[in-house]
C-alpha cells in the first residue's frame, strides 16, 4: 500500500512533512479506530522512526488546524481518559527495553492530544503475513517465532502486568523473522470499560475468558493469565 492509499484510508491522518521539532512526518504506515501510526525522520540524530498519534475517530475529528477537535462535549470524559490511558502505557513500555517488546523512545503531547515515538520496525504484522504469505505459514515457523515472543510476555509478567491485546495484528514481523509485540491498547480498553462497549475491548478469538465477564471486579492488571494464548486461528 502506497503512502497516497494511506491518506486516503486514514483520513484523519497528518500531512507528509508535518513537524513536531527535529521530528518530521514521511508517511502513514497505519490506522484504526484508536490511533494512527507515522513513518518520521528523526532530523536530529538522523534515524527513521514511528510515530503513533492518539486519535479516537468515534470520538474526535482533525480541525483545519490539525488539532483535534471533539464530535461532542459528552465525549470529553471518554476521550481524556483514552487519552490517559496512552500516556501511561508510553511510560509502561519505556520501563522495557527487551527486542521482542515496542521501545518507546519519548511521548509528548500536541495538537489537543498525545503522541508517542518509537523504533521503527520492518516487516508487517503477523495478520498481514497470513493475507499475503499464507503458504509460508507452518508450525516450524510458528515454533520459532514463539520463544522470543513469549520471552517478551514474561518480561511483562514479571513487572507485575498483562498485555490483554495479543493478536495477530498486534504482532510485527521483522525482516529478520524476530516478532516485536506492540502496544497493549489500553486507550481503546479504557474507552471501553466506560462507555460499557464490550465490543471495543474485545477481540473475539483472541480475548481470554475474563475479558467476556459481565462482573466487574474480574481482575485483569495484575496476576497470571489463566487462559494462554494460542495461535489458533493462523492456519
Amino acid at each position: 500500500m502506497s503512502a497516497n492509499d494511506n491518506q486516503k484510508t486514514v483520513p484523519n491522518a497528518l500531512p507528509d512533512g508535518y513537524r513536531f521539532n527535529e521530528f518530521e512526518i514521511k508517511e502513514v504506515i497505519g490506522g484504526g479506530g484508536f490511533g494512527i501510526v507515522y513513518r518520521a525522520w528523526d532530523h536530529q540524530l538522523e534515524r527513521t522512526i514511528a510515530i503513533k498519534e492518539y486519535m479516537p475517530v468515534s470520538l474526535a475529528v482533525r480541525a483545519a488546524d490539525l488539532t483535534l477537535e471533539l464530535r461532542g462535549e459528552r465525549f470529553q470524559k471518554l476521550f481524556n481518559a483514552g487519552l490517559n490511558s496512552f500516556i501511561q502505557e508510553a511510560r509502561l513500555l519505556a520501563r522495557f527495553n527487551h527486542p521482542g517488546l515496542l521501545h518507546v523512545l519519548r511521548f509528548w503531547e500536541q495538537n489537543g492530544t498525545a503522541y508517542m515515538g518509537t523504533l521503527y520496525y520492518s516487516g508487517m504484522t503477523l495478520k498481514e503475513w497470513q493475507i499475503t504469505s499464507p503458504e509460508s505459514i507452518s508450525e516450524a515457523w510458528i515454533r520459532r517465532l514463539l520463544p522470543p515472543l513469549l520471552g517478551a510476555i514474561s518480561t511483562i509478567h514479571q513487572a507485575g502486568y498483562l498485555h490483554r491485546d495479543i493478536s495477530l495484528d498486534n504482532i510485527q514481523i521483522q525482516e529478520n523473522q524476530l516478532p516485536v509485540l506492540l502496544d497493549f491498547g489500553s486507550a481503546r480498553k479504557e474507552i471501553g470499560n466506560l462507555s460499557d462497549e464490550t465490543e471495543i475491548m474485545l477481540k473475539p478469538g483472541f480475548a481470554p475468558i475474563e475479558q467476556y465477564s459481565e462482573e466487574g471486579e474480574v481482575e485483569q492488571v495484575r496476576g497470571p493469565i489463566s487462559t494462554p494464548w494460542v495461535p489458533c486461528c493462523i492456519a
